[in-house]
């Protein structure tokens, strides 16, 4: 069985602003894109975003080069932790509210657990297990209104499961990385890559729509290239890399629940029974996960 893992102050650290960071961008990218082409949205954050995220590199002393026989590999992980997430949720957070965006894109932990389980074979202990069934539970309530609006919505709906089942199969696939850099080193060419990705599909799909950012499109944008590619990926994979698979992908399950609740706050968004409930259920879960178990008696 997989141990709970005790997070280190840094580890716990990076947690807690990776979740108040993703949490309100929910909200923050539904302004971005609101009247806003979506690819052409995420391809502005993502071209801003590289240069600061090349900064923390040069400032951090990191080496930028990744060994020509891992390229390959680096190549797989941006498309399953990057190149598909980011060109889908962005086009489902146009299509539905941000909160149910962010719920249906934080079905992951889910997906990345039972892949774990299925695929790759780990052991998870009945605790592990107990957390992904509280979250679960939770993601079946605060979805309970959009049941409903599948029919009239499900070009977003899937699009969202999709890009969550992708970066589900790119966590466990950046947990079993041998390539020998820091974190920090894939995370950044992986941006490079998917700016260069969603650049092609924003001037194939969205060219004729290209219109110029609001005020609110601009900060949008100014939020997610500083705080979300210059910061929240490069924790989000180092916390990937360095947790259990179902410790990392839990720990961020309160990230959805911030998302629905300041997107009731700033775009006033309705909340409903489910969504107080979904609360606590989210915080069980990781309390399953991450609470350290009790030593055995010798």
């Amino acid at each position: 069985m997989l141990p709970m893992h005790k997070l280190s102050p840094r580890q716990w650290t990076l947690l807690v602003l990776l979740t108040l960071v993703w949490g309100v961008n929910w909200p923050v990218m539904k302004l971005g894109v609101t009247g806003f082409p979506p690819l052409t949205f995420r391809m502005m954050c993502l071209w801003l975003g590289v240069p600061i995220l090349g900064m923390a590199l040069v400032i951090m002393k990191v080496p930028f080069r990744i060994p020509r026989a891992h390229w390959r590999e680096l190549l797989v992980l941006a498309v399953f932790n990057m190149f598909i997430w980011q060109a889908l949720i962005i086009v489902a957070v146009q299509s539905l509210s941000s909160g149910r965006a962010a719920i249906l894109g934080y079905t992951m932990p889910m997906f990345s657990a039972l892949l774990g389980a299925w695929v790759f074979g780990d052991q998870l202990a009945k605790r592990s297990w107990a957390g992904v069934a509280a979250a679960s539970l939770g993601v079946v309530l605060l979805l309970w209104h959009e049941l409903s609006n599948l029919s009239g919505r499900p070009a977003g709906v899937l699009l969202a499961l999709a890009a969550a089942s992708s970066w589900a199969l790119g966590t466990q696939l950046l947990r079993r990385t041998r390539i020998p850099v820091p974190t920090l080193a894939i995370s950044f060419w992986m941006t490079l890559m998917t700016a260069v990705v969603i650049s092609l599909l924003a001037v194939g799909l969205e060219r004729e729509r290209w219109i110029s950012p609001s005020p609110s499109n601009w900060f949008a944008i100014v939020f997610n290239a500083v705080l979300v590619f210059g910061f929240a990926h490069a924790a989000w994979f180092y916390l990937a890399r360095s947790l259990p698979p179902v410790a990392s992908t839990l720990s961020v399950m309160l990230i959805p629940v911030l998302g629905v609740f300041s997107g009731a706050l700033w775009l006033n968004e309705i909340l409903h029974w489910q969504d107080w409930a979904a609360v606590g259920l989210m915080t069980a879960s990781i309390a399953f996960v991450l609470w350290p178990a009790k030593k055995q008696s010798v």
